[in-house]
């Protein structure tokens, strides 16, 4: 789930999500003129936006709506800006145009190539180096395991790369620790000093590990929501009227 643009003319935030939990699944029931308990922001610290010369914009699955904000901001503020967006199969395929609208190269990736375009956004990274193209910095957005995989790629080239995290976050104020991350053998808080960090100094491993704490009760959590949901109740526990 991630915040995908701002339309301040007519007071929008647009959020892109994926239901594959009990929360996002909830968000999926929602109708025009339903509302949610709170929504604050901005949160952390802002992306570094200036003029670097020729920027990679990555974007793995959800992570394009991410990625969006920031290639737009980047290609204003006169860089060239080339965009990868990866996805396991064309149907997957989401802000295509949107993408493209903020890039001077868009490269759109499917993992089994249904779209014509076979290969994970590592692949087109590649690609894109070994034309020759100079690239002064990459932003990746996405999944942890394809973050890790863009850092090392870049590094042996010294291409600053830089990453947005995404670790369990609780009150989301630095207080409670959760999103703890280790950057450069530090621990850093992502809801403060993130979300953004330095790919190269990233334990992906243990963010990777941390991330999976919980996963049993998540999955419970989805069983119950599901069982209820069976039974016409929307409180997730089969108690209710729905």
């Amino acid at each position: 789930m991630t915040i995908g643009d701002l339309r301040p003319d007519d007071g929008v935030v647009v959020i892109v999500f994926q239901e594959v939990g009990k929360s996002t699944k909830l968000l999926g029931t929602l109708e025009p003129g339903d509302s949610i308990l709170d929504f604050i922001g901005p949160l952390g610290r802002a992306s570094e936006i200036e003029k670097f010369g020729t920027v990679v914009c990555i974007g793995g699955g959800v992570g394009t709506p991410e990625i969006f904000p920031v290639a737009r901001a980047l290609k204003q503020a006169g860089n060239q800006v080339i965009s990868i967006i990866g996805f396991r199969n064309k149907d997957l395929i989401l802000m295509e145009p949107e993408m493209r609208s903020a890039s001077d190269e868009l490269i759109v990736a499917t993992d089994d190539g249904s779209n014509g375009n076979k290969g994970f956004v590592t692949d087109m990274l590649q690609k894109v180096i070994d034309r020759g193209t100079k690239v002064d910095r990459v932003f990746a957005v996405g999944p942890v395991i394809m973050m890790k995989m863009v850092s090392k790629l870049t590094e042996p080239h010294k291409i600053p790369t830089v990453v947005s995290l995404n670790p369990i976050m609780l009150d989301a104020t630095g207080m409670c620790g959760v999103c703890r991350v280790d950057v450069g053998g530090e621990t850093k808080l992502a809801c403060v000093d993130g979300p953004e960090f330095d790919g190269h100094k990233v334990d992906f491993d243990l963010l990777m590990q941390r991330l999976r704490v919980y996963l049993p009760e998540e999955k419970r959590s989805l069983e119950l929501f599901e069982a209820g949901n069976a039974k016409g109740c929307s409180c997730g526990k089969g108690g209710c009227r729905g």
